[in-house]
């Protein structure tokens, strides 16, 4: 299993892009930096998408997506709550600012076709077993662990805040990739809000160690931009305090499971 990073962060900057994660180039995670990353020839590729949640830098892409596809042979499938496609049919496929691609060239056969999916329902799609599991958000959010074919896992939570025991005995990804979306000093407004804090992050990895008896390689992505060095060095202090190697993710970074 090849991942690649396409976005790492909460909004848009030169060189920073919004939240996207591609499977052995076929499976996206969220939207939010999808074609901004990929060549056509890569775009054309992506079969299917999985969506977190509905909130625009994990959907953007989607537009533009469909705007490309035009060109392209074949349908693309995305997978979501049925919270989180109503939103996106009525506020960003609304075809009112463009042309809503969930119904072009036609109801019968549009080019994205939109899947409603439940919680703790394993599906097979694009020959991934994929588990979608809730997670602690300020809107419905599924978190998704994606099994392939040779047992290689990965855990995505997109968007998270803290409270995360359920999901925990849920799954046992090799690879977790988890947000952090703010300072330390901001820790309450982020829990708030269903985000995490370093130092939030750090109280949800001791309890996974606690009921799993182990810690899967951990990248942090969803970064604000403007708190990037802040981050980093306090991401590297709970490093440092669990005993363990968290990396920090970055746009067109590779991991190989």
């Amino acid at each position: 299993m090849k991942i690649r990073i396409l976005g790492a962060h909460s909004s848009e900057t030169e060189g920073q892009r919004m939240a996207s994660l591609l499977v052995d180039g076929i499976l996206a995670l969220d939207a939010g930096g999808l074609t901004s990353s990929l060549s056509l020839l890569e775009q054309q590729k992506v079969r299917a998408i999985l969506l977190t949640h509905h909130h625009f830098d994990h959907t953007r892409d989607l537009v533009t997506l469909g705007a490309n596809g035009a060109v392209f042979p074949n349908p693309v499938d995305v997978y979501a709550f049925s919270h989180t496609l109503d939103i996106v049919n009525s506020c960003l496929l609304d075809g009112k600012m463009y042309a809503d691609f969930s119904k072009w060239p036609s109801e019968e056969k549009p080019f994205l076709r939109l899947n409603a999916i439940e919680p703790f329902q394993r599906q097979n799609i694009q020959g991934y077993d994929v588990y979608p599991v809730p997670l602690q958000h300020a809107v419905p959010c599924l978190g998704f662990q994606v099994t392939s074919k040779d047992g290689k896992s990965l855990f995505y939570t997109g968007d998270t805040g803290p409270g995360l025991k359920e999901c925990w005995q849920q799954v046992s990804p090799q690879l977790l990739m988890i947000e952090v979306s703010g300072i330390n000093r901001s820790q309450d407004f982020l829990r708030s809000v269903g985000h995490l804090s370093a130092g939030l992050l750090k109280e949800e990895l001791m309890q996974f160690r606690q009921i799993k008896g182990y810690l899967p390689r951990i990248i942090v992505i969803h970064i604000p931009p403007p708190f990037q060095k802040d981050v980093e060095q306090e991401v590297k202090e709970i490093s440092r305090e669990l005993g363990i190697d968290i990396d920090i993710g970055y746009e067109d970074m590779e991991i190989t499971l």
